[in-house]
């Protein structure tokens, strides 16, 4: 449909795929020791005076059922970041929020994955066209336009674009989108640069093609079919927090952050955006990575037929990393796809042994860190260890 409205529904008497229920490691057809040692390691991630992260929740299972479903430390444990003494303040022991498995996270880059999977469906409907020159849908991004930026270059990250673009600087939404409009590739298009301006010029293009926004489109054609009620852009008051975002270690100044999104142009541009925005529960993301094992399909719903399901998945993947060690451990080599997020989020969803991890870490709060990956990449190996007869 060429105003993006998605039915959610499938047609033509196809069977309903199953939907996720909690059972047994054993009906998963997982391992229960390695399950039970990966829970404990989990745990572990947030004990001590400086651990991984303040809160984790984990989701971790096989085709339609959730084998592990556990929830660690605190949503809410530091007031602020004292800088002089390099460490959190710790709210009062009964001012604290403890996390728990229905714990929403600002998920960060994960929002990238529903900014691609919206991108597919368009391609599914023939609205967009994964070779067509971003010129050709924006003719006003003249730098885009001049160096024939496309659409699949943008979901693969070889536009050419830098980085990122400092918009929390721009006084106004005039300015911000003036500088974007400008904005030219600063290597060569088709080499690979991973970008966050990737996914908000596709924000830009997929608005244009179906005449919605973004947020929009993402509750129609993903959420509100899957039944994802939990996941959605901020506002999210009952969030984990992020961090004390404060310069130098910050781009801005605004405090401690609960409930708004991080990311400091997410915030500049409204708290929707094509990079980062989105909110949700591992149980929610969990429902994600099994629509995509059965196909794009969940339950009565279907997102994305196969054959798009395979074009989003196969090398080097449509806005999804795949087969990447540093955070997917041994599950990585056959075909594994996931994403993280700065705020400490992950997940991973594996085809060729039809298992799915989600990691869920405010590893920011009190403040933001060099990420360390280990954790999120041992989680991995020791699910991959847990399946058996893979």
């Amino acid at each position: 449909m060429a105003d993006g409205t998605h039915t959610g529904r499938k047609g033509g008497g196809e069977l309903s795929a199953p939907r996720l229920r909690v059972d047994t490691p054993e009906r998963a057809g997982l391992d229960p020791g390695e399950l039970r040692q990966l829970v404990r390691e989990v745990r572990a991630l947030t004990r001590g005076a400086n651990p991984w992260a303040a809160g984790v929740v984990l989701v971790a299972g096989r085709g339609p059922v959730i084998a592990v479903e556990e929830a660690a430390g605190w949503a809410v444990r530091y007031a602020s970041y004292d800088e002089a003494a390099d460490k959190g303040v710790e709210l009062p022991p009964g001012a604290r929020v403890p996390m728990t498995v229905h714990t929403p996270f600002d998920l960060a880059s994960l929002t990238k994955l529903f900014t691609a999977v919206t991108a597919v469906q368009q391609l599914e409907r023939g609205t967009l066209g994964i070779d067509a020159r971003v010129g050709a849908y924006l003719p006003e991004f003249r730098a885009a336009a001049a160096y024939d930026v496309t659409v699949r270059q943008l979901l693969t990250h070889t536009s050419g674009l830098r980085p990122e673009l400092p918009l929390y600087d721009c006084p106004d939404d005039a300015a911000r989108l003036m500088m974007l409009r400008a904005e030219p590739p600063t290597s060569e298009p088709g080499e690979y640069l991973y970008s966050d301006l990737n996914p908000l010029l596709l924000q830009y293009v997929l608005e244009r093609v179906t005449g919605r926004a973004l947020d929009v489109l993402v509750r129609d054609g993903i959420t509100r079919p899957l039944g994802m009620t939990a996941t959605g852009f901020g506002p999210c008051p009952g969030a984990a927090a992020t961090e004390d975002q404060r310069r130098p270690w910050a781009k801005v100044d605004r405090g401690m952050l609960r409930g708004v999104v991080h990311d400091e142009n997410a915030w500049a541009l409204g708290g929707v955006a094509g990079h980062a925005g989105l909110f949700s529960t591992a149980r929610d993301l969990a429902v994600f990575c099994r629509t995509l094992l059965a196909g794009g399909s969940y339950g009565p719903a279907r997102i994305l037929g196969p054959d798009f399901v395979e074009l989003l998945l196969t090398p080097p993947g449509l806005g999804f990393a795949l087969d990447q060690p540093w955070f997917m451990g041994a599950l990585a080599g056959r075909g594994a796809a996931g994403h993280t997020g700065f705020t400490g989020t992950s997940l991973v969803l594996d085809p060729a042994t039809d298992t799915f991890l989600v990691l869920l870490a405010n590893t920011v709060h009190p403040r933001r860190r060099t990420a360390d990956n280990e954790p999120r990449a041992s989680a991995a190996t020791r699910l991959a260890r847990a399946v058996r007869g893979a």
